[in-house]
């Protein structure tokens, strides 16, 4: 397989990075791959090494202060910075396969990033694929921190507030242990705008998701600690 790396400018002038798996030959279809908080896209190698060799073309892009991008770590002033880089993106991805069909992958944050950039530009996509996508309210996240999001966001915004639990990741310890040595992950506190903003997501992408009409596959672990099955 082919692997080539890249960057473009996202919103507000920061540098993202991202980078792309071809097979040999034409490819069957593309997966443009949208990762979770605090991670980044080179984590989903074993989804390149299942579909690459099977003919399909994987391209992932680091969110802002996500990986290898630019950016204060795991912080957005609005979520619609997050749905403004995905759109710079899908314009490479497409002008690199002009008539090849894509297909959006979400996982966890990335699931909502995905969910709320389909609603819009269903035109874009042949399909889409959540996994542990974050929908809806966590029980990861305390009661009290999630009702005093938008105050500690409106008067520090980029106060850390809290930490994945690691350990809720996976049941599977070498899962785990690849995500907590992994240095491009980021292991502080998630800052209390981000929070705030996925909070607002929350409350407003359940009344939107009947728009959604593309053909979906949809996957939640039922004892997931991080994203609520709910939402799914």
């Amino acid at each position: 397989m082919k692997h080539t790396e890249g960057k473009f400018k996202g919103h507000n002038g920061l540098d993202i990075y991202y980078q792309y798996w071809e097979p040999e030959g034409d490819p069957k279809a593309v997966l443009l791959v949208a990762h979770g908080l605090a991670e980044h896209g080179g984590r989903y190698k074993n989804l390149v090494n299942y579909f690459v060799p099977k003919g399909y073309a994987v391209w992932a892009m680091d969110h802002r202060g996500h990986g290898k991008s630019e950016g204060t770590r795991s912080y957005i002033e609005k979520f619609d910075e997050y749905l403004t880089d995905l759109e710079t993106f899908f314009g490479i991805v497409r002008k690199e396969h002009k008539t090849d069909k894509i297909f959006l992958v979400g996982h966890s944050l990335g699931g909502t990033i995905a969910t709320a950039y389909m609603i819009e530009h269903q035109k874009d996509f042949d399909g889409g694929i959540l996994s542990g996508a974050s929908l809806s309210q966590t029980a990861a996240v305390s009661p009290v921190l999630l009702a005093m999001a938008g105050i500690i966001s409106a008067l520090m915004p980029r106060m850390g507030v809290t930490i994945l639990d690691a350990a809720a990741l996976s049941k599977d310890q070498a899962v785990v242990d690849a995500y907590v040595n992994d240095p491009l992950v980021f292991r502080g506190k998630i800052p209390a705008r981000m929070g705030a903003e996925l909070v607002r997501m929350w409350k407003t992408l359940p009344e939107q998701m009947p728009k959604l009409k593309l053909p979906m596959l949809i996957m939640h672990g039922a004892d997931d600690k991080l994203s609520s099955p709910e939402g799914s």
